[in-house]
């Protein structure tokens, strides 16, 4: 795809997305393929030793709480979600400048990921029966979603909200990985411009 010249010419930044994928061996997409199908496949299940992979985004959750609290409450409080959803989305940007198809989908794949256990903690909003984790005080623990949704007027429908949330989050690792066997697929079969390897 290429972007209009004086896109490139006002953004340098952007030149690099005219550049080529680069190509992926075939018997790294067999493993990344069959990765992704493993982990959907437990993660449907609701059970298995790759869903673990979820404790590595409880850190950045509760940093996201401290990074925001100088904003306010109400962002202090989402700030968990934002930077929970924002640091996979943030590594894909830089492996979409690099060009690189397997950074990309693991981290797209791992954004759309971490939608379903917000949406587990939406869904909680009213009933709040999940243990919450905090930083600091534990008498002072918020519930995220039963906060936020109660001052977005929101709260008699979390349920309808994670449902569309979770759903998004299946099709959007469904999406990713279909587009990591598409493009690898493409640019070995040589239809890309940068050809076959």
């Amino acid at each position: 795809m290429r972007l209009p010249e004086s896109w490139t010419e006002r953004l340098p930044f952007l030149q690099p997305l005219e550049d080529e994928w680069q190509p992926v061996h075939r018997a790294a997409l067999i493993i990344a393929a069959t990765f992704y199908l493993l982990f959907l496949f437990q993660a449907a299940r609701g059970t298995g030793a790759l869903l673990m992979m979820d404790l590595v985004f409880v850190p950045i959750h509760e940093g996201g709480h401290l990074l925001f609290r100088f904003f306010g409450e109400f962002l202090a409080v989402a700030g968990g979600t934002i930077l929970q959803l924002s640091v996979p989305l943030m590594l894909a940007t830089f492996f979409i400048f690099q060009r690189q198809i397997l950074g990309t989908a693991f981290c797209m794949f791992f954004f759309f990921e971490q939608l379903l256990p917000v949406a587990t903690y939406m869904a909680d909003a009213r009933a709040q029966e999940l243990p919450l984790l905090t930083i600091g005080d534990g008498d002072d623990v918020i519930h995220d979603w039963a906060y936020l949704f109660g001052k977005l007027g929101v709260l008699d429908h979390d349920t309808q909200i994670a449902h569309a949330v979770r759903v998004l989050g299946w099709l959007g690792m469904v999406a990713t990985v279909a587009w990591m066997i598409w493009r690898s697929l493409q640019i070995k079969a040589g239809k890309g411009r940068g050809g076959s390897q």
